[in-house]
């Protein structure tokens, strides 16, 4: 048995490093990972789990993996069937639904392993390849499994659906599964991921995630702590007004001021502003050790406290009373990163000047595309998530690097690395009325391409 799933392994040892490749992307190292249908245990053992199960219900294939990965659990379960009191940071079914009998109620016991932060990451074979996988399969180039679900990725979200769950990420990948020298690498990491080819694409995959219960939703609105980071260089007389139009969020509302070397007296104002109204509210003040507003978000979400992290511009052109939207989104579950979004509601050309908005459709055109995921507003400084989620984008900077002088790419690139459901908050965006802008648009504007061209190899071309 194991020489005939190695054999095939083997002959197709492109195609299942691919599906490796993709799921490493998305599951943190050390993390407890379930899969289902884990065959050889490959797949399992490539992402590092801290604790690692697979079910299988080849009893053969189980054995044989407990074998070659003992450090590894395999369980001898359908899963349709398999029932376990455990939860996991991400669970893992590798074209699992392909060949399963029932596939709401595997969804049904999947909903049970989950807890609310767990990622669902499902791989299947694009039902357009229906004819080729099936003539590779008679000419003897493909493992036969015969009697297969053909879906499409809204028959699975609908599935999902049914049982409580929601798709908050999704794409294809791999045109050429054989590799064919030259050809391979050109197809598969340059054509692959463009435009319109990318629909061609064997495999597709869907991250999905527990919907949010609504009664534990507003128990969270109503118990979580918030911490405001308002980053601030030559904005003295927009301090004031970032604390008194601050509305109370959550049980706890703390405010930290991180001045950025400024030229006028903005850091006498903070510790005025401080001093006055300290009894009212929580504030932090401090002064940034660096350089740019991406350092001083850092330096803020280090001191930190709340449980949910909200980014402020200083320029008051994102009202402060808005904020109330993002700690709601945020804090329900109802997303995981909130992205201000400033083209819902009319803009004066005072606000936004006729070419920043089309460069700014630009970028959000590009970065949707990068990220597979719809953002209708990329530049926009309100950006909000979980302290834990920003701890553990942190910690996987590693990935990006150092890339981004702003902050907010390097949020955004993080957050869909971890797989984050990603939502914009519409806000009124409005004139500054005290200072001019720090922003120097054309060389900035070539700054911001640059870093999605990085970001581009890192995500799509990689």
């Amino acid at each position: 048995m194991m020489n005939y799933l190695e054999n095939w392994r083997k002959k197709n040892i492109s195609y299942y490093r691919d599906i490796e490749n993709l799921y490493k992307f998305f599951v943190k190292p050390q993390s407890d990972v379930l899969e289902i249908g884990s065959g050889t245990g490959c797949l399992l053992d490539s992402v590092q789990p801290k604790t690692g199960l697979g079910i299988d219900s080849n009893s053969q294939a189980v054995e044989l993996s407990q074998q070659q990965f003992p450090d590894l659990q395999f369980w001898v379960e359908r899963a349709e069937m398999f029932q376990i009191n455990q939860e996991f940071d991400y669970i893992l079914m590798a074209n699992t639904v392909s060949y399963l009998d029932n596939i709401q109620q595997t969804f049904f016991n999947v909903r049970k392993a989950c807890k609310p932060s767990t990622k669902i990451i499902i791989t299947f074979h694009n039902p357009a390849w229906e004819f080729v996988l099936k003539l590779a399969t008679f000419l003897k180039q493909r493992m036969p499994i015969y009697n297969l679900n053909w879906l499409s990725s809204r028959d699975i979200e609908n599935l999902l659906n049914l049982e409580g769950l929601e798709v908050i990420g999704k794409g294809k990948r791999m045109l050429l599964p054989k590799r064919i020298p030259l050809l391979y690498k050109l197809v598969n990491k340059y054509l692959a991921p463009l435009p319109l080819i990318n629909n061609l694409c064997l495999t597709e995959y869907i991250i999905a995630r527990v919907q949010t219960d609504i009664t534990e939703a507003q128990r969270n609105i109503q118990n979580l702590t918030c911490s405001v980071i308002v980053p601030a260089r030559n904005e003295a007389g927009n301090i004031e007004s970032c604390v008194t139009r601050m509305p109370q969020l959550g049980k706890h509302t703390e405010i930290i001021f991180i001045e950025g070397n400024s030229s006028d007296n903005t850091w006498e104002e903070i510790k005025r502003v401080k001093e006055q109204y300290g009894e009212k509210w929580d504030i932090k003040i401090g002064q940034q050790k660096g350089k740019g507003k991406g350092d001083a978000v850092r330096q803020g979400f280090d001191i930190a406290t709340g449980d949910i992290l909200i980014i402020l511009d200083s320029d008051l052109t994102v009202r402060p009373e808005d904020l109330v939207y993002f700690f709601d989104a945020v804090a329900s579950g109802s997303c995981e990163f909130a992205n201000g979004c400033r083209l819902v509601y009319p803009v004066s050309a005072e606000a936004m000047p006729w070419l920043n908005r089309m460069a700014n459709r630009f970028f959000a055109w590009l970065l949707s595309y990068l990220l597979n995921t719809e953002i209708k507003d990329s530049l926009c400084g309100t950006k909000v998530l979980s302290r834990e989620n920003y701890l553990r984008i942190a910690a996987n900077r590693s990935y990006f690097g150092e890339f981004d002088p702003f902050g907010d790419f390097d949020l955004l690139f993080g957050a869909a690395k971890l797989g984050l459901k990603i939502k914009d908050i519409p806000v009124r965006y409005v004139p500054r009325t005290y200072g001019s802008s720090n922003i120097q648009h054309f060389k900035e504007g070539l700054v911001l391409l640059k870093m999605c061209l990085y970001a581009a190899q890192k995500i799509k071309f990689r």
